[in-house]
């Protein structure tokens, strides 16, 4: 992988394979395919967070339901109609599937990228501090990835200063999160939403409080031969 081109979003996950892979789309000629991963927070709860792979990957490996899956990636977003309206869709796109599991945290993120919308600042009933922001994150061809992000606590209060346009680092973790959808006064349905939990921000005036690789901590995987990233997998953790 190249860590420079890759270094404005960057996603390690480790997790069991819940769903069997189906298939998503092709792109000149390539098919690539989804599934949903079971990733185990350090609470005991867990987020079940939606993986597209390439088949290019998925040949000669055991991407199979209870199998656990080692990957690097980018958190992607793309538009999807839907009764006519368009959806924001996210997933955790792979680019790399691991041959070893790495003693790390099992669902890491990183991004770099431009406030797209004003930060929603609220608190809940318990006072808890919250804040909503839509990341634009920039990515080859001229495309760009929406993300959503909630930071809590004092990341909060420092969001709700920031304007569109600014600059932010984030690192944290993605989470997945129920809710339900009034669709008719007869019809509610159980919805899932994607979005990166902050754990720490830096505005860009501030990055040099804020580096990029030792926080991420991917950068130890440059070493590795092309032996290890191959495609392989161990025995489910459930």
């Amino acid at each position: 992988m190249n860590y420079v081109t890759e270094k404005n979003n960057r996603v390690y996950i480790m997790g069991e394979i819940v769903t069997d892979a189906s298939f998503s789309h092709e792109v000149y000629g390539e098919g690539f395919y989804e599934f949903l991963v079971r990733v185990m927070r350090l609470s005991g709860q867990a987020d079940i967070l939606p993986i597209t792979v390439s088949e290019r990957l998925i040949s000669g490996s055991q991407l199979e339901k209870g199998k656990t899956v080692c990957a690097l990636g980018q958190f992607r977003s793309y538009n999807k109609l839907e009764n006519g309206k368009s959806r924001l869709m996210l997933t955790v796109f792979v680019r790399e599937i691991l041959s070893e599991i790495p003693e790390k945290n099992p669902n890491s993120i990183l991004l770099s990228g431009y406030i797209c919308k004003p930060p929603v600042y609220r608190t809940t009933p318990f006072n808890r501090e919250i804040a909503d922001i839509l990341i634009a994150v920039n990515r080859a061809y001229n495309k760009s990835d929406y993300i959503p992000c909630i930071a809590w606590g004092r990341n909060a209060r420092f969001v709700r200063n920031l304007s569109v346009g600014d600059k932010v680092a984030i690192s944290g973790r993605i989470q997945s999160r129920e809710y339900q959808k009034k669709i008719s006064e007869t019809d509610i349905r159980t919805m899932t939403a994607y979005e990166v939990s902050v754990s720490k921000l830096a505005a860009f005036d501030n990055a040099e409080d804020f580096d990029i690789d030792s926080e991420f901590d991917l950068y130890a995987f440059q070493g590795t031969s092309d032996a290890k990233t191959d495609s392989a997998l161990t025995d489910s953790i459930g």
